[in-house]
């Protein structure tokens, strides 16, 4: 009986939450609806127990050591690095910089883009347990894409950017706890489409308690799923039939490598991921 008050309770707050935020055409999750395991097997894990394995996790938009301007932070894959069994993503302001560039708050986004030992799957199910990272102007993500999200050709088939799970609201709403997944394709230039299709309320604090985030991806659509319960299903574009990699990082709003309203006194925060995992159809599997 707890555990229906508890789907019932969240089913509520989602409600107030995107009522609050002015969703249009929200997608109303079903409480009851769990991702079913027993039709997957698992094809990556990564449980970060070692060193961070920088052939697998590389910069996602930097390269080597140098630093690249991410919106209103800078983005340096060294920044990352594994502690107690997790993958930690920092935010600091380092006055003296760090990889080429000047002072400013520095972080990490890190992907398994490489074809030679990174990681890439078409369908599946894909999920990250984690913790976010707390405060003003901060935003971390758990995304897929692959370089044929830059193809303008009005269809997602070739490539689409697959938002798992966003974190961008902290201190910018009344509701901190909201996380919310998107579809992006054709660009991000002037043809750019993007679907918001879905937002939701993590209960409890996702900023010191860890909650897993995943996609169910098929031919069809996409199944968003928190906790393992479905919170947003979307075909936006044309479901993508080419594989995605995976990508972890942390930003901040702003331009430049100047953020929107925080100053370097600022509290430092970090992104405390604890595991990254996919698994595939095992009748895809068999199929083979």
């Amino acid at each position: 009986m707890r555990n229906v008050f508890v789907k019932i309770f969240s089913l509520l707050l989602y409600i107030f939450s995107i009522l609050a935020l002015g969703v249009k055409n929200p997608t109303f999750p079903n409480p009851y609806k769990t991702v079913d395991m027993s039709k997957f097997e698992m094809t990556f894990e990564e449980e970060f127990d070692g060193e961070l394995d920088r052939n697998l996790w590389v910069g996602h938009y930097t390269y080597g050591k140098t630093s690249s301007v991410r919106r209103g932070s800078y983005w340096n894959n060294y920044m990352a690095c594994t502690e107690n069994g997790n993958l930690v993503i920092p935010l600091k302001y380092l006055d003296e910089g760090m990889g080429g560039t000047g002072a400013g708050w520095y972080t990490a986004g890190l992907d398994t883009s490489s074809r030679e030992t990174g990681f890439r799957q078409k369908f599946g199910y894909f999920e990250v347990r984690c913790i976010l990272p707390k405060g003003a102007d901060i935003w971390s993500a758990f995304w897929m894409m692959n370089e044929d999200v830059f193809n303008v050709d009005g269809s997602g088939q070739d490539g689409t950017e697959v938002d798992v799970m966003e974190s961008p609201y902290y201190g910018r709403i009344p509701f901190n706890n909201i996380v919310y997944c998107n579809l992006h394709y054709d660009g991000y230039g002037e043809a750019h489409k993007a679907k918001q299709v879905s937002r939701t309320y993590v209960k409890g604090n996702p900023y010191e308690e860890f909650n897993t985030y995943g996609v169910e991806w098929n031919e069809n659509e996409y199944i968003f799923y928190l906790n393992g319960m479905e919170y947003g299903r979307s075909d936006f574009g044309g479901v993508c039939q080419n594989p995605l990699f995976l990508i972890l990082s942390v930003e901040m709003y702003g331009e430049n490598g100047v953020p929107s309203s925080r100053d370097k006194n600022a509290d430092e925060a970090q992104f405390v991921v604890d595991y990254v995992r996919a698994y595939q159809y095992k009748d895809l599997l068999n199929a083979k």
